[in-house]
């Protein structure tokens, strides 16, 4: 079908025929694995070549929102398929894609850093996070003639510091590893730089003051205090939050160098 769209140069009609082939072909995959049945993956295979040609077609098309929200469509695909290392590359390019609207660009990248978590490479989703977060300050809407964020912006900045600082304390990167702009992150919540009036606007005192407070007690090497501020901390937490606490905490009980 998407052949035939060729041969008469329909191009939006070729991009259509060849997502729902693309999609038909993940359909049979997932109910393959359903069905547990033996394979070589050739269905997911098929729906990757298909995924890939439709969204060529719409990037010379000129129509990177459509191409976007193919790479969007194919990396949910493959990582609730159990498949998050896999759908990193396609979260990427959408990323790309998205450019002209950063609030989705954003959003793509968070589902990004959430793979890399789920493959645990921890180094990469702060990396993740904190393009994230220059992003939002570079072209995020902001208060006039200031550079504090708003709108949804703020949320995003505030779950990439909870985050960055939380991955900061799981991998432990040695002082002349450690790059400025984390050094400056760690900074802000260093007691004897605390100052009232300079604390972050986009974090609620309360959970400033708690993450203040997992910083030193990591820093002190002090479990039983991490323990109890993690039972104080988890409603405020996501849940992708709460297990990189949780990893914390777990590498101060028994350290076993997978954050590293």
């Amino acid at each position: 079908m998407a052949r035939c769209e060729q041969t008469l140069f329909n191009a939006p009609g070729e991009a259509l025929a060849l997502t729902d082939a693309a999609r038909l072909f993940l359909s049979s995959e997932k109910e393959n694995k359903a069905l547990q049945a033996p394979g070589f993956d050739e269905h997911l295979q098929a729906a990757l070549n298909c995924y890939s040609f439709a969204i060529k077609v719409y990037i010379e098309m000129n129509q990177p929102v459509m191409a976007a929200s193919l790479c969007l469509e194919l990396g949910n695909a493959l990582k609730e398929m159990n498949r998050p290392g896999e759908a990193i590359v396609h979260y990427q390019r959408a990323a790309e894609l998205q450019t002209q609207t950063p609030i989705e660009a954003l959003l793509t990248m968070g589902e990004m850093a959430t793979c890399k978590i789920l493959t645990r490479d921890y180094d990469g989703a702060l990396s993740v996070f904190t393009e994230m977060q220059l992003m939002c300050q570079e072209r995020g809407l902001q208060l006039p003639g200031t550079t504090t964020p708003v709108g949804a912006f703020v949320d995003i900045v505030a779950k990439c510091e909870i985050s960055r600082v939380l991955l900061l304390m799981l991998l432990e990167p040695p002082p002349q590893k450690l790059l400025p702009e984390h050094a400056q992150t760690l900074e802000r919540y260093a007691w004897e730089s605390f100052d009232p009036h300079s604390q972050v606007t986009f974090l609620s005192e309360n959970v400033f003051l708690l993450l203040q407070s997992v910083v030193m007690a990591c820093q002190e090497k002090d479990t039983e205090s991490l323990k109890s501020l993690q039972t104080e901390l988890w409603p405020f937490l996501t849940a992708e939050q709460n297990h990189l606490l949780h990893l914390v905490v777990q590498e101060r009980i028994a350290p076993s160098g997978q954050g590293i």
